[in-house]
């Protein structure tokens, strides 16, 4: 009688506990793992209703947007999340990736410039440096650039193409040597890299008589 008995408790907490787990609430940040971007922004989207103050549902969400190429959507989003917490810098990396893809340089550094303050080690810190150091070539501030990139390979010293694109801001500075050293680093990681390749040609021959 008493086996009878502990079969049918467990039966009846199989039945208890079954409906518990088959509405376990979607995961967002695993659907973005996997690369399933819309089911994140639904997710998160459905989160932000119920708690609008849920900063780790903005993150997720605003990567989500930017990975599908919804600039703007990720700054709204972004701009709402920094009013839950101004000094979040994954919300900061957001708004200022999704300026930087849309082409607004200014409005980008503005918040690249506050991820390094809040941020100066953070996990993007490289990223930010590198999008810094472009949106100063854009605008030619040729030593800013070469400050920003040299950061930015600082943190990150494995990226050919943030090596040439320092030594291209060397080279427009005139300083033949740092770029070449520059362009040189590039080719060793990526000996095929073609604006390391040309860009060392052109500083040699600026720098033969």
């Amino acid at each position: 009688m008493g086996s009878r008995r502990s079969v049918a408790a467990i039966a009846l907490l199989a039945l208890l506990v079954t409906p518990a787990l088959a509405q376990e609430p979607p995961d967002a940040l695993q659907a973005y793992r996997e690369g399933r971007f819309q089911d994140a922004i639904e997710i998160t989207l459905a989160e932000i209703e119920a708690n609008p103050n849920n900063i780790d549902s903005y993150v997720v969400l605003g990567w989500s947007l930017n990975d599908v190429g919804r600039n703007e959507d990720a700054i709204d989003y972004g701009l709402r999340a920094l009013q839950v917490n101004q000094f979040d810098s994954r919300v900061l990396q957001i708004v200022a990736e999704a300026h930087f893809s849309a082409g607004n340089a200014l409005d980008a550094l503005t918040y690249l410039e506050r991820y390094v303050t809040v941020s100066p080690t953070g996990a993007d810190i490289d990223w930010v440096y590198f999008a810094m150091g472009e949106i100063f070539l854009s605008l030619e501030e040729f030593n800013r650039a070469d400050i920003a990139l040299s950061a930015s390979v600082y943190h990150n010293s494995r990226s050919a193409p943030r090596w040439a694109r320092l030594g291209f801001a060397r080279e427009q500075l005139g300083l033949s040597d740092s770029a070449l050293d520059a362009y040189d680093r590039a080719l060793q990681l990526d000996p095929g890299l073609t604006d390391a390749i040309r860009g060392r040609q052109r500083v040699r021959e600026v720098a033969t008589p």
